[in-house]
């Protein structure tokens, strides 16, 4: 469910704005009936119109992306970077990320269609495990990890507790190979976190989501999430709210 005039936005009808003014104004109808309410939340099983026409209201959509390290998680830029629906074209509804990866970081990265799922999964207060690889510089161990596995402050904000694992040290080249498990997903968190105990971070790539991984998928490529896949997300959402 979505509010009214988010989904008159959506189907480009207008801005947000302008749409609460049409819902006031009384041009917009669901199920036939004239809806002044700006807190009327509709689904895709309803029918709506403005000024007596149906608008289209998308089918849900749900993609899981390899997003290349140089692509911006976004659905345009004004400096003509490329973007991560740029890997899309053959898609008629207007997708976006759920969340966001850095322009410099790789990995699983979700885009849909549908704000309420959107919604859930960035929400704060769901939280839902995100697995990180990070290739750092220095020598990494556990005892240098562990104020991560507390939860440090970082410009005055605190970061939950993170689950840190070494994976590999290479002596010859003066770097560690680290994984980390979050729920946040503060701008720049892995990599502030990491630089804070003095593990700045060469390369970073977001290996899982929940209990979703990248498989056999090579960056760039993408494939649609199952039914099955997303009730999963939706149902982790909600175990990890009462947590």
């Amino acid at each position: 469910m979505e509010r009214l005039q988010k989904v008159l936005a959506h189907a480009g009808v207008a801005s947000r704005r302008k749409a609460e003014e049409y819902i006031l104004a009384g041009r917009v109808k669901v199920n036939g009936v004239v809806t002044k309410e700006l807190g009327t939340k509709v689904s895709h099983k309803d029918q709506i119109d403005f000024d007596d026409v149906p608008i289209y209201q998308e089918e849900p959509v749900y993609y899981l992306f390899y997003k290349p390290r140089g692509v911006i998680s976004a659905v345009s830029d004004d400096k003509g970077r490329k973007v991560v629906t740029d890997f899309f074209p053959s898609v008629s509804e207007r997708i976006y990320p759920v969340g966001r990866l850095d322009y410099d970081t790789s990995g699983l990265l979700l885009l849909t269609n549908d704000g309420a799922f959107s919604q859930k999964l960035t929400h704060p207060k769901y939280q839902i495990d995100k697995v990180y690889v990070a290739k750092v510089k220095g020598k990494a161990d556990d005892k240098q990890l562990q104020p991560l596995t507390r939860g440090i402050r970082i410009e005055g904000q605190k970061m939950a507790p993170a689950k840190c694992v070494v994976i590999s040290n290479d002596i010859k080249t003066g770097t560690s190979i680290v994984e980390l498990t979050i729920h946040e997903g503060k701008n720049h968190q892995v990599k502030n976190m990491l630089k804070a105990v003095g593990l700045p971070v060469q390369k970073l790539k977001r290996e899982r989501y929940g209990h979703l991984n990248l498989d056999k998928l090579r960056p760039g490529q993408s494939r649609e999430l199952s039914k099955k896949e997303v009730s999963q997300l939706m149902e982790l959402s909600k175990s990890s709210q009462k947590k």
